[in-house]
């Protein structure tokens, strides 16, 4: 399909830069941050103009944790050549481009 050649692109380029695991369908890659997720999100945003979702924004509080803490969630949802650049930038900006 092709979100499976979209999600194979992207995960080529942003494999070096961060730890995930390809969905067996879906069109979210999740993928850990290397420091808080909101940071995160937050610098992205700023220094590649790329917007993803930190994961704490998506999962429930737990006492003295959250699940969605240190992860980011990435929409495949716009053109396969938008979310290559994208991925580009996000390796970039984790120092792995």
């Amino acid at each position: 399909t092709a979100y499976r050649v979209k999600f194979e692109a992207v995960s080529e380029i942003l494999a070096p830069a961060l730890k995930f695991q390809t969905p067996d369908a879906g069109f979210y890659l999740w993928a850990q941050t290397p420091g808080q997720d909101t940071g995160f999100c937050r610098e992205l945003y700023r220094q590649q103009n790329v917007t993803v979702l930190p994961g704490s924004y998506l999962g429930r509080d737990n006492p003295g944790s959250n699940p969605g803490n240190g992860y980011v969630r990435i929409a495949l949802v716009p053109g396969q050549a938008q979310c290559c650049e994208a991925a580009r930038r996000i390796a970039q900006f984790v120092g792995c481009a």
